[in-house]
């Protein structure tokens, strides 16, 4: 399931966990029940919906009993994720293997209560740490469009910053949810929440570690394979060699700033975000270039008038380089960029330290480097 999302994974050393009871978890035999009641219900039932390729499928409909009781025997290949749709007044999220699980609603106090189901008790933490994120979003985008109504451009860029530092504390939570979770395949649904070019080494160990305890699990299996695709370009990865005309025309290597930190900069002068960024980049840049800091610009231009006005209107002093073929220039290829601005902040020894730094996160992280 993703709901699109390296400290260390806690690698589990037994092959079965001793639940808080004392009793050894039940052994995966392809049944689960899902029973509960239902206090002040309205008519109608129950859908029961499985998560398949990033999407959900109907399984059944649950009718409900006089007293508002309901149980159901669902059959299951192995571990997955469901929807159980109470009524339409309120949807649980399940998680489901080995473990029956016992819901119980109220609809008109909205408490819900969920029992039985470890995995399932762990995803609702995910949960929650979802809607406080949204909650949060929810606020930023109220106080932007009135920002944006009162053309505050201070207040703007404040309001940027803030969800910039939003993104990096939404990572952390998820992360902290998931160390807590000792393996509970609950994790794949904080990991959907997580950028992986960011937290790509958090989400790779992750991912292997689940892999061991559950090797047949189709959704584990699928999203390794993504992860292959985009290894050559993950944080430690030796950074791939960029070779392209400078403004003169002669050919400019990434290679060539070995020993230095070198923020990559895939910008272009058509782009009002990258032109918006510029400042503080220039900024930082006179700030730490005495101190081992390089910008190496690569630009998704199309024509030569548009990059070489935009260089000279920002005051760009540092290396720039583009072959003026937009989102097919060679190097845009290379990394992967469908979408700017975007950065990589490459280590002394050529190797990628991290991945779309700006704003307060630039800043941050050279001060962590050189302060």
């Amino acid at each position: 399931m993703r709901t699109k999302s390296t400290p260390l994974y806690i690698l589990l050393i037994c092959s079965m966990l001793i639940i808080a009871c004392g009793e050894e978890e039940k052994k995966f035999d392809g049944k689960v029940k899902i029973s509960g009641s239902l206090d002040n219900y309205p008519e109608g039932f129950l859908v029961l919906s499985e998560y398949a390729n990033d999407r959900t499928n109907v399984v059944d409909t649950i009718k409900v009993k006089n007293g508002g009781k309901f149980e159901y025997e669902l059959t299951l290949d192995g571990p997955n994720f469901y929807e159980l749709n109470l009524m339409d007044a309120e949807t649980v999220r399940l998680a489901l293997y080995h473990e029956d699980v016992e819901i119980n609603y109220d609809f008109e106090s909205q408490e819900l209560a969920l029992k039985g189901s470890r995995d399932s008790e762990m995803l609702r933490k995910i949960d929650e740490v979802t809607l406080l994120y949204q909650e949060e979003g929810n606020e930023l985008n109220t106080e932007f469009y009135e920002a944006m109504a009162d053309r505050d451009q201070e207040a703007i860029k404040a309001i940027q910053e803030k969800a910039m530092q939003l993104e990096v504390n939404h990572a952390s939570r998820v992360k902290e949810s998931i160390n807590q979770m000792d393996g509970s395949f609950a994790a794949l649904a904080g990991l959907g929440m997580l950028n992986p070019r960011n937290d790509f080494n958090y989400i790779d160990s992750t991912l292997n570690a689940l892999g061991e305890r559950y090797p047949d699990m189709k959704m584990i299996t699928t999203w390794k394979q993504e992860l292959d695709e985009m290894r050559a370009l993950s944080v430690g990865q030796p950074a791939p060699e960029i070779a392209l005309p400078n403004p003169d025309g002669n050919i400019q290597k990434l290679s060539e700033l070995r020993g230095k930190y070198v923020l990559v900069d895939f910008w272009a002068g058509w782009c009002r975000p990258c032109r918006e960024e510029n400042p503080n980049v220039v900024r930082l840049y006179n700030k730490y270039k005495d101190q081992g800091f390089e910008v190496f610009g690569v630009s998704l231009d199309r024509t030569r008038e548009m990059w070489e006005k935009a260089i000279e209107e920002d005051g760009l002093e540092w290396t720039q380089v583009s072959d003026l073929k937009y989102f097919n220039s060679e190097a845009a290829a290379t990394y992967q960029i469908n979408a700017i601005p975007a950065t990589y902040m490459i280590d002394p020894d050529g190797n990628i330290l991290a991945k779309d730094l700006r704003g307060i996160t630039l800043e941050n992280k050279l001060a962590e480097i050189f302060d």
